[in-house]
């Protein structure tokens, strides 16, 4: 019988230290990580870069889940994802930012000198939104958007709200991948378009185009890009929390791997072929 209760009593100290080291968090290169993203050209190039120096520089598993902007931004509030990498503040996403803020960990930025507009080729022979009532025709009256989701979305709806020159026109959803589409061959025909557009994406660097000026300043001016977490990142897995505050790029650094992805196909060898190429780079973020 004595034997008996002292079997028990090693069973159950056995069980309480494994619940403690359990409630204590991840060690350090061990579980995995859920990124979530949405598909625009930025976010896919900073979450395969991620994924790739999380799994062969840091030793974790990475999950990587493409959904809209509105969608993530409830997931990571309610710590269903652990991180998303294309924040834009302070004011393309204020209005998730307004919803779910309080319930978000922002980690800090990995891009800065992010912009928004309205964006045409060059050789259209306008440079303000206040001229385009007099070339609704050659625009087709039409503004060719992303997602309706995107931050960029609504503030082009507040811009035909706002001109007058733009009461002739109409917003289209598309997607990133339609958008550029739409853009590419309307360069290629030199015919007029316009677009939401941003910086960072690899657009800017395969055409010549430029943003069409803002006088009412809806779209806003230069924001920055945050890597943000689940609340409890920081306790759960402290490295990998300090990672996503040191993971930062130049824009020519992103634009060298976006335009990489964009002309492979391939976001993830893309990425870990940027990524062996930049060692020096990576080994900055690396806790």
């Amino acid at each position: 019988m004595y034997s008996k209760k002292i079997l028990v009593f090693i069973l159950v100290a056995v069980f309480a230290i494994g619940t403690l080291f359990v409630g204590c968090g991840e060690e350090a290169g061990e579980g995995s990580v859920d990124i979530a993203y949405v598909n625009w050209a930025d976010n896919v190039a900073v979450t395969y870069l991620a994924q790739a120096v999380l799994e062969e520089e840091m030793g974790y598993d990475v999950n990587v889940t493409m959904a809209d902007a509105g969608a993530i931004y409830e997931d990571i509030a309610g710590g269903d994802h652990d991180v998303f990498l294309a924040t834009w503040l302070p004011i393309t996403h204020q209005d998730y930012w307004e919803q779910h803020g309080d319930d978000i960990d922002q980690i800090g930025p990995n891009f800065t000198e992010a912009k928004i507009g309205l964006v045409v080729p060059e050789y259209v022979d306008i440079d303000s939104i206040e001229e385009m009532d007099d070339y609704v025709d050659e625009f087709d009256g039409q503004l060719i958007g992303i997602d309706p989701g995107a931050g960029i979305m609504q503030a082009a709806g507040n811009a035909l709200e706002t001109y007058d020159s733009l009461s002739e026109y109409e917003l289209l959803d598309s997607s990133d991948v339609g958008m550029t589409s739409e853009l590419s061959q309307a360069v290629e025909e030199e015919e007029w378009v316009a677009v939401t557009g941003w910086i960072p994406h690899w657009k800017f660097a395969r055409y010549d185009l430029k943003f069409l000026e803002d006088p009412e300043g809806v779209f806003g001016e230069a924001e920055d890009i945050y890597n943000v977490g689940r609340m409890g990142l920081g306790d759960d897995m402290p490295e990998v929390r300090e990672f996503f505050e040191n993971f930062y790029l130049e824009d020519d650094e992103l634009h060298e791997l976006m335009v990489m992805i964009e002309e492979t196909g391939d976001e993830e060898g893309s990425a870990r072929e940027w990524m062996e190429d930049n060692m020096d780079i990576v080994e900055n973020w690396l806790p």
